[in-house]
């Protein structure tokens, strides 16, 4: 299926798991894709080789996510090198564990940059690129709505918030066409949560499908919601866990 043919995606945070999955999905449908980096640009380098090795237009830019004017030059400089912006996948993100009397300002300020305020200027920046009917996709957590563990409290707070962000944003750009929607993975067999990590047998245990997804599962999902088929979904959540938040 090519359904994004002529659509040109920027997806951060996207040189390794989840965000890699999710750029190569939208090129498998016909997208342009740029992507950013913050540390791995061997990883990123050649991720741009097998997206052009696929027949589609792509760029990696570096960027700290953590930095505003990273933030919004990068996706200012996705639609130069692109020709433009119609999709837009908030994907970088960072994972904060630990009790809150441990918290270090440093650490609070990290996640708050990183998994919120670098949501809200992305999609700021993008605002002037996105033709009427593009589409803007948050990646959050199940970890959002449901914290069945302690010592997670920070990271289910930055996460939350992009699920009040993605309603808002939702009702703020319906009247161009535009739609907004946040997807939520659940357990992940990536490199920073190994399906046979330390920590795997205990959340296995929660799925109701009893295995990890892998991230080409959340890449569906997202490559779905930028496509013709979700015209008339916008301002909605989408878990893909297995049944974890069942």
């Amino acid at each position: 299926m090519t359904s994004l043919i002529g659509k040109r995606a920027l997806v951060t945070g996207a040189s390794r798991g989840i965000g890699k999955a999710i750029a190569l999905a939208l090129a498998a449908q016909g997208a342009d894709v740029a992507i950013t980096y913050e540390r791995s640009q061997e990883k990123a380098e050649d991720l741009v080789k097998q997206l052009k090795a696929s027949g589609r237009n792509a760029f990696a830019l570096q960027a700290d996510s953590s930095d505003p004017e990273a933030v919004r030059n990068s996706v200012n400089q996705a639609a130069e090198a692109l020709g433009g912006l119609d999709i837009l996948v908030n994907n970088a993100g960072i994972f904060q564990y630990g009790p809150l009397d441990d918290l270090e300002l440093d650490a609070l300020n990290s996640i708050i940059n990183v998994n919120i305020r670098s949501v809200v200027l992305a999609s700021q920046a993008a605002l002037a690129h996105l033709p009427d009917g593009g589409h803007i996709i948050n990646l959050g957590s199940v970890l959002a709505e449901r914290v069945p563990m302690a010592n997670l409290s920070i990271y289910s707070m930055s996460k939350a918030a992009l699920i009040a962000l993605t309603k808002g944003l939702a009702r703020d750009l319906g009247p161009r066409g535009i739609t907004v929607n946040i997807v939520h993975p659940g357990p992940t067999d990536t490199d920073m949560n190994p399906a046979a990590g330390d920590s795997a047998d205990s959340m296995r245990k929660d799925i109701a499908l009893g295995h990890y997804g892998k991230a080409e599962d959340v890449a569906a999902m997202v490559t779905f919601l930028c496509g013709p088929d979700a015209r008339h979904i916008t301002g909605a959540g989408f878990a893909v866990d297995g049944g974890y938040s069942a």
